[in-house]
């Protein structure tokens, strides 16, 4: 038994330390969400270990038998309100969608994603770094982490803070986020490329072949009588 001043880790770290699919799942996701470049690991194994309580809460709620009323029936709609509110479920889900949230749906609801997708910030690391050096704030509360797990209702409050220079609409950061902004908007507009078609040359063999195939027939004036002969 430890010490009761200081509480027990929740992160569980990998049972295999060197396991490669497992690695490399974690590399991409790392450099996906921005995360830091030594210690990302501990940060998705946190969000790991999180959405493991949650499945397992669901699953025990699940599989109760007489949950259909009562305390147990009270517990789910509370579970699956809670994961509403910090923006894991869309509204009118059930228990059971609570199994189908991955580690990257815990990762993108984290305040360094929430501020890239945005538009505060123009890259994953952009926003870790505005986050860390005070630029980030919710209403009026500055906010210097990046883990933060915003909630659904924080959304609409978030901004620069009120002593970030980048409040300004006219600071060279924000004409930039905005032409890049527009930008993106007419990429998107574009219409798609058509793959794999291309146009013919010369030297295509069915080409060739075509011509060949017409310099073999018979001309129309050989193959079509004159008026006035012989019937």
């Amino acid at each position: 038994m430890g010490h009761p001043k200081f509480a027990r880790s929740k992160t569980q770290t990998p049972a295999h330390p060197w396991k490669a699919a497992r690695i490399e799942e974690e590399h991409a996701l790392k450099e996906q969400f921005g995360l830091k470049k030594v210690g990302g690991m501990r940060e998705i194994w946190r969000e790991k270990s999180a959405l493991r309580r949650h499945r397992n809460q669901a699953m025990k709620l699940i599989g109760r038998v007489d949950s259909s009323e009562g305390h147990y029936a009270r517990e789910k709609e509370d579970l699956v309100n809670a994961m509403y509110r910090k923006g894991l479920l869309p509204h009118g889900s059930n228990i059971d969608d609570i199994l189908q949230i991955n580690v990257e749906h815990m990762l993108a609801r984290r305040l360094q994603s929430v501020v890239y997708y945005r538009g505060l910030a123009p890259s994953m690391r952009a926003a870790r770094n505005m986050i860390v050096h005070g630029h980030i704030a919710i209403g009026e509360q500055r906010m210097t982490v990046p883990g933060y797990k915003i909630l659904r209702e924080e959304e609409d409050k978030l901004q620069y803070s009120t002593t970030s220079p980048y409040l300004d609409d006219n600071h060279p950061f924000r004409v930039e986020m905005e032409q890049l902004r527009l930008t993106r908007v007419s990429e998107e507009e574009e219409p798609e490329e058509v793959v794999g078609v291309r146009a013919t040359t010369e030297n295509d063999e069915f080409v060739q072949q075509i011509k060949a195939d017409a310099a073999e027939a018979p001309s129309v004036e050989e193959t079509v009588p004159e008026e006035g002969g012989d019937e």
